[in-house]
């Protein structure tokens, strides 16, 4: 089930702007990632949830996406994500924002698998100016965003494909708009 769970949980940079997030539902998510470990048991992780309108269209333009597909504007118009969680670390906790790098992305990677049990989905986004969004969303001066996650019902085609040691890594949009997400043998990661 697990593994069913991972494969299901893609980037997606599209999504059905019709499904409204409660913020009962972030705060699951949030709930599910405080579970997870931390290193030395810090901690140092706060959240900004987004579910209403307003502070999602605020969010929308500090994000950047496909970094790889510079030629295609993604998400597509009308395919926004309706949801954000923005993972802060409290610089009160700590002050090195390399250090918790690893527990960034294991909480991150815990709350897309928590929206994938439920038949949604999301995006990391790592593209972003911090000052801006710590700006445009009036955040304390001790909380550093480290990630958005974008949040919603997906609402496109997403395809694992195996490739040969050699072939190229780069996800790309074929002409029905589906997302191909070429992915290395097993065989060919696994030192012996």
């Amino acid at each position: 089930m697990l593994k069913d769970l991972v494969k299901k949980n893609r980037s997606y940079r599209g999504y059905d702007e019709t499904y409204q997030f409660t913020k009962e539902e972030l705060i699951d998510f949030v709930d599910h990632a405080k579970l997870a470990p931390s290193s030395v048991n810090a901690q140092p992780f706060r959240y900004v949830l987004a579910w209403e309108k307003e502070k999602v269209d605020r969010i929308r333009p500090l994000t950047k996406w496909a970094r790889a597909l510079p030629e295609l504007e993604l998400p597509h118009k009308g395919k926004w994500p309706t949801g954000f969680i923005i993972i802060c670390q409290d610089l009160r906790i700590s002050e090195s924002l390399s250090r918790y790098q690893k527990d960034v992305g294991i909480c991150a990677q815990t709350i897309l698998l928590a929206a994938v049990e439920k038949g949604l989905g999301g995006c990391m986004i790592g593209n972003f100016n911090a000052n801006e969004v710590k700006t445009k969303l009036n955040l304390s001066d001790y909380l550093a965003p480290m990630l958005i996650i974008a949040l919603g019902k997906p609402d496109e085609t997403i395809l694992l494909e195996e490739i040969e040691e050699g072939e190229s890594i780069k996800y790309y949009r074929d002409e029905a708009d589906r997302h191909h997400v070429p992915k290395r043998k097993i065989e060919d990661i696994i030192v012996w």
